[in-house]
């Protein structure tokens, strides 16, 4: 028996789903430990070996999500840097793209760059826009510039030169003469991450991977070094901010292609999971113990893009389009000076961790206010590494409601009201920029507080069917198992869509297929039939930005300019429901992805025999300013068609989910918990 590993790290807790040959699901949680990078997995990997002898030598297949590199990025203490750009182009940090990030503040403030302007240093060269070389690269000056950068006491240099996305020749050349002058220093190279035109967008992505790199190196070399000390043979695979997986070495150097790793694989999985239960339109609601992160699936497919909000920055590189909508589980509640209750966005995380925890932590949480509501401590959470201890939430909350003069029990529904709230105006916010409404979504909560708060922010949205996976609490792990081998591969073209220009198209088209076929079999190693998809980023010429167009090989390989025209009108007329068929177009990158399958577990479907589940017992609820008997149901005893009724609470090891009154369940035939809200029908 050989088993399949899938590890996502949360900022509470560090999440396993193994599958087995027989394709049987195991899961566990441990503790997160931040001051201690991976140890979390090596913990995890011990406890499954004593919770269910699951062997670390017997692991085929070793998948995991990580936050390391994110966490570098939002506290800023990644490496200390030097950024070579051309010569009067210095200052492209601090001009980034000239916007405040709230224009309607007059108290807000450019973000501070992650690179001091005394360690940016002019390179005498210039490279044109058409990758002509007008200055030649100074190699004395480079190399003088390297001493100075060793001066600044810098670990690692980013190359980002005007043009290099046309022609690469300087920036490579600069790298040789640093491996050659001080080989102890990280370099990267903006053409080698993000080889596409927009100067500012192309130099900070090469900016943060150089950022992150030395934190991301050391930590995968010390993980793949930990799993074979465990006796895991496999080499372990990084999920990517595009839902897809590679290996963990090739990680080591594409770093910002991991930033959002975890929160991809997250979406990933309830895409997995909606497929199989026939769902088409859902909304993935993931909540951990410090965010609250939210995704659309439509017709089945997650939605992409570029421009992902990460802390203070954007993230250039494709990734599954996932916005963080407000707190988690470990939000610290407070009242403010004007006596406003407010939650977030401080988190307790796994250290010291919500008062109920008993781990140290004192401040009121959203985690402590479920508590005290009667909603969690019912039953074993978190697979017993959490005792719940009622009387410390209590006090916690306690001294929310004497600054409030209410009642310890409203003081907490109203923690879970502001809670909600905020999410509701981020998830309002998602909703409208993708053109759609709530109501015609399904609502998936997945994490461990997901499922906790769905029912409360299915109503305020007025969604009317909530869909809980049979396995929640771990879905972004196993959102790691079911991801494909994935990378992307992208040109600037910046040519007209005509007929003279299409044979230049179909040549870059297929240099980028042979790229991604090398990458595959070469540098992933992967041995599976690959997937080839096209896309092109076209405008109407005149146009500031573009538009990501899928497009077919067959219209490529025929110089198709027509149907190309016509998917980029049909897709300007999805967007913003104008098209303009007459007008010039103008391709800006050519796109390539390649992605090769991974083994997919196939749970059966089990027959339903509705039927009402009895409650193992009635516990006393706190919901709308009064008390309610909720059935307390064990999700494990809860066969497919099983039905409940609102209030109630169905009690797992991985999450607890919460069904307010009004919402009916049933069980369907993979085990997933599908609540209707009758109050909305």
């Amino acid at each position: 028996m050989t088993y399949r590993v899938g590890v996502d790290i949360g900022g509470t807790f560090t999440d396993f789903a193994v599958l087995d040959d027989a394709n049987k699901l195991y899961t566990l949680k441990v503790f997160s430990t931040p001051t201690r990078p991976g140890q979390e997995v090596i913990d995890g990997l011990r406890a499954l070996k004593q919770r269910y002898g699951i062997e670390p030598s017997k692991v085929s297949y070793f998948t995991h999500g990580t936050t390391v590199g994110v966490n570098t990025l939002i506290q800023r203490n990644g490496a200390k840097l030097c950024l070579f750009a051309t010569q009067g182009f210095e200052d492209v940090l601090e001009l980034a793209r000239l916007r405040m990030p709230d224009v309607f503040s007059l108290f807000s403030l450019r973000t501070r760059p992650l690179i001091d302007r005394e360690c940016v240093i002019g390179m005498r060269e210039r490279i044109l826009s058409d990758g002509s070389i007008e200055t030649p690269l100074d190699e004395a000056h480079v190399r003088a510039a390297v001493a100075q950068a060793k001066a600044h006491g810098v670990s690692g240099i980013a190359v980002a030169l005007i043009n290099s996305y046309r022609n690469p020749a300087h920036e490579q050349r600069i790298k040789e003469l640093i491996g050659e002058a001080a080989p102890e220093l990280y370099v990267t190279c903006s053409s080698d991450i993000w080889a596409v035109i927009r100067e500012y967008e192309r130099t900070m992505t090469g900016v943060i991977n150089a950022y992150v790199q030395p934190r991301m190196t050391n930590y995968l070399t010390s993980l793949q070094k930990a799993l074979r000390d465990e006796g895991v043979s496999s080499e372990p695979q990084i999920t990517k901010s595009n839902g897809g997986v590679m290996r963990a070495e090739l990680g080591k150097r594409a770093c910002v292609d991991v930033l959002l790793s975890g929160t991809a694989s997250g979406v990933t999985g309830a895409s997995f999971v909606a497929k199989l239960s026939g769902f088409g339109n859902i909304a993935s609601l993931d909540i951990g113990g410090t965010s609250a992160d939210v995704a659309l699936i439509i017709d089945g497919k997650p939605q992409f893009g570029s421009g992902e909000d990460v802390g203070e920055f954007v993230l250039h590189v494709p990734s599954i389009s996932v916005s963080s909508i407000g707190g988690g589980g470990g939000s610290i509640a407070r009242v403010d000076d004007q006596g406003v209750l407010k939650s977030g966005p401080e988190s307790a995380g796994s250290e010291p961790g919500p008062a109920c925890y008993g781990r140290g932590g004192e401040r009121p949480t959203t985690t402590d206010a479920f508590v005290v509501c009667g909603f969690l401590g019912q039953a074993e959470i978190a697979y017993g590494a959490v005792n719940i201890d009622r009387a410390k939430a209590e006090t916690a909350i306690g001294t929310l409601a004497k600054k409030m003069n209410v009642d310890v029990r409203d003081a907490a529904e109203s923690v879970i009201k502001v809670a909600v709230s905020g999410m509701y105006a981020g998830m309002s916010k998602v909703f409208a920029r993708h053109g759609t409404e709530a109501k015609s979504f399904t609502l998936m909560p997945f994490g461990g507080g997901g499922p906790m708060i769905a029912c409360f922010l299915a109503r305020e949205l007025g969604i009317e069917t909530v869909l809980v996976p049979a396995t929640p609490g771990v879905l972004s792990a196993l959102g790691g198992l079911v991801s494909d081998t994935k990378n992307d591969f992208i040109q600037t073209v910046y040519e007209m869509l005509e007929p003279a220009t299409l044979a230049s198209l179909e040549s870059t088209y297929a240099t980028l297929a042979e790229r991604a076929m090398d990458w595959l079999r070469k540098e992933q190693g992967h041995p599976g039939t690959p997937q080839l998809t096209y896309s092109a980023d076209i405008r109407y010429a005149g146009q500031s930005f573009e538009i990501e167009t899928p497009i077919t090989d067959e219209w490529i390989k025929k110089r198709d300019a027509a149907s190309i025209a016509d998917a980029f009108h049909d897709e300007h007329q999805r967007l913003y429901d104008y098209c303009d068929r007459k007008a010039a177009v103008q391709v800006i990158n050519a796109r390539v992805v390649v992605a090769a399958a991974n083994p997919k577990p196939d749970f059966p479907l089990r027959e339903l025999r509705k039927h009402a589940a009895k409650p193992d017992r009635t516990v006393p609820v706190y919901y709308g300013g009064k008390m309610h008997d909720a059935g307390l149901f064990d999700r494990t005893k809860l066969e497919p068609g099983a039905t409940i009724e609102g209030p109630a609470i169905v009690s797992q090891s991985d999450t607890t989910t919460c069904v307010l009154p009004g919402f009916t369940g049933l069980v369907d035939g993979y085990g997933n918990l599908i609540l209707k809200d009758g109050t909305l029908s």
